[in-house]
């Protein structure tokens, strides 16, 4: 057995010809046919800038010998494999693919263009595995030379996979239910009729105010609950601002309503939108609505 790779030398002592130079191959294995005038021949190997010990050997017609070159040095380096793995049918990068060499512990997944790097493979051939959800299994053959990178391009069959199925539950708060709030909710964003937020919505900004949540959030209104839509003036035409079914007077919300109190705001912006309940010659410029939990 030889490193493959390794450069076996061949010398013929008796024999007027130039030394004989042949690769081994991945499996560590040589042959040599001998010159029928040859009694005897020196061997070594050479790896790189590393040389085995020479082997003096005898022939006899007809027999074959076998011989054993060690290439021992702290230099000889493992092989590398690298690649990139793509979809079969659209050519594009498969990212977060699980690639390893059968019988090795080391997994290592492809980054978001595909590419991999698999360091410390030993010398031989081996079977590479590759893993992704959504596509079938791959097992692919790949021979490894000591020292040597050896790079493969991977196509995975995109197949079908089979999931429990998955269940979304939504928690309503009971009194925003029995206001209309969800019913107006889901057919106003489907129409486009207003804007609508939930606790969740608010909680996840953390406004200091309704007010400054609504101007934020809303676009052309006003910390002050105005519709800059429908005034020339900074502060923007006053919209009807309305708590718990409430008509407020303006600059009254802040008092009665701290966000993280709330726990529904329904913005419309002019009374073409506007809820029935809402509407009225005083909603002119739109209106506000804010339910307390």
């Amino acid at each position: 057995m030889l490193l493959p790779g390794a450069v076996v030398i061949v010398r013929w002592s008796d024999v007027a010809e130039l030394p004989v130079r042949e690769i081994v191959g991945a499996n560590g294995r040589l042959f040599l046919c001998i010159s029928e005038h040859a009694e005897e021949a020196t061997l070594w190997a050479e790896f790189g800038d590393d040389s085995s010990q020479q082997a003096v050997v005898g022939f006899d017609p007809g027999a074959t010998r076998e011989v054993v070159l060690r290439v021992l040095s702290e230099t000889v380096r493992p092989g590398r494999l690298m690649g990139q793995v793509l979809d079969a049918l659209t050519d594009d990068p498969v990212a977060t693919a699980a690639v390893s060499v059968r019988g090795r512990p080391v997994t290592v997944d492809t980054n978001r263009q595909g590419r991999f790097v698999l360091t410390g493979v030993p010398a031989g051939e081996h079977d590479l595995q590759v893993r992704r959800i959504g596509y079938a299994p791959l097992t692919y053959p790949v021979t490894v030379e000591w020292g040597h990178t050896t790079e493969a391009e991977i196509g995975l069959v995109p197949t079908p996979v089979e999931m429990e199925p998955l269940v979304a539950t939504a928690i309503r708060v009971r009194r925003l239910e029995i206001k209309g709030f969800y019913e107006r909710k889901h057919w106003g964003e489907l129409l486009g009729l207003g804007y609508f937020f939930t606790a969740e919505d608010i909680d996840r900004w953390r406004p200091s105010s309704v007010a400054s949540f609504v101007a934020m959030m809303v676009p052309g209104t006003t910390q002050k609950l105005g519709n800059r839509r429908m005034s020339r003036g900074f502060s923007g035409c006053p919209m009807a601002v309305y708590l718990d079914g409430i008509r407020l007077k303006p600059g009254e919300l802040d008092g009665f309503a701290k966000p993280f109190e709330v726990g529904g705001i329904e913005v419309y912006k002019g009374p073409a939108s506007l809820a029935a309940e809402f509407g009225g010659s005083d909603a002119a410029c739109g209106a506000v609505v804010i339910w307390i939990k």
